[in-house]
């Protein structure tokens, strides 16, 4: 059985990178989420191990200093992780991994996994991302300028990524995200334990 990939996903915030994510989840099998670790506190609804994995500021320090974490960044002053031993396990059943984590973690990423699968979700245009985030009437106008600020830097960063996939609409951006997992798969490298069992039937009549 050959190892899965890992494939990371990043985009401004209002983008709809969240959505697009549970989409394909929820149609491609064998494919499994990394919930992040994080020190901010719940959301209404969020619940701990499903949204995130909340955790203290003193058991995230351990974390780091243990190593247990594949990358972690300050996001909006607060902290989230990828757990390195979760992902691991993962792959190595043969199940694809998919990150949802900012350009700083990405960055982090490819220098300890240099063969992950980069994918960045851009909004069509500015006006829409704005939008967005006021539409979800959930923070306030300092919180909102401060995301509309750090989405400006972040869409700069696209040309770092492997894929780009815009979400103008849902449907055909869940189309694109779950094209690129798919085509990977059918890559005739990670194919070849399959492809060679099918052969070897055809040597045996």
């Amino acid at each position: 059985m050959s190892s899965g990939e890992l494939f990371v996903v990043s985009a401004p915030s209002g983008t709809g990178k969240t959505t697009l994510i549970r989409e394909v989840l929820a149609r491609v099998p064998g494919m499994d989420f990394s919930v992040s670790y994080t020190t901010r506190r719940p959301r209404a609804g969020e619940k701990d191990g499903v949204d995130y994995r909340f955790v203290e500021d003193d058991e995230f320090d351990r974390m780091i200093e243990q190593d247990r974490l594949l990358e972690w960044a300050d996001v909006h002053g607060r902290r989230y992780g990828t757990g390195a031993g979760e992902v691991d396990r993962s792959l190595e059943k043969g199940h694809d991994v998919l990150l949802d984590i900012d350009t700083q973690g990405a960055d982090s990423v490819r220098r300890r996994r240099p063969g992950s699968i980069t994918i960045f979700i851009l909004p069509p245009d500015f006006a829409t991302l704005e939008g967005r985030l006021r539409g979800r009437g959930q923070e306030n106008e300092e919180q909102i300028r401060k995301r509309i600020d750090n989405a400006r830097r972040e869409v700069e960063r696209y040309v770092d990524y492997d894929y780009v996939v815009i979400n103008d609409s849902l449907e055909p951006a869940r189309e694109a995200l779950q094209g690129i997992i798919l085509a990977r798969r059918s890559l005739r490298q990670r194919a070849d334990s399959l492809c060679r069992r099918i052969v070897e039937t055809f040597r045996r009549v």
